[in-house]
């Protein structure tokens, strides 16, 4: 029986690989805001929510759903008549 990956362990492995993609968002927004972008982009705003999600902390075991679920469009029962 294997034993469970530890806090530690996880963050040993995770640290740099989620360090680099922070500073790549941060980079990406950098580039946006500096182009002067459009202020009301649909896009932006989603963007906003996720990271306002992400922000919050609370330590919940679906935060990758929570934050595809921005980014999904409603399901439509109807989509193959269209």
């Amino acid at each position: 029986m294997t034993a469970l990956p530890t806090f530690s362990g996880i963050l040993d492995r995770e640290f740099l690989p989620l360090r680099g993609k922070l500073i790549e968002v941060a980079a990406a927004l950098d580039r946006i805001h500096r182009s002067g972008g459009a202020p009301r982009d649909p896009r932006m705003e989603l963007i906003a929510e996720s990271l306002k999600q992400l922000a919050e902390g609370r330590p919940t075991p679906d935060r990758a759903e929570q934050i595809q679920m921005i980014f999904s469009l409603p399901y439509d029962p109807e989509w193959r008549r269209k």
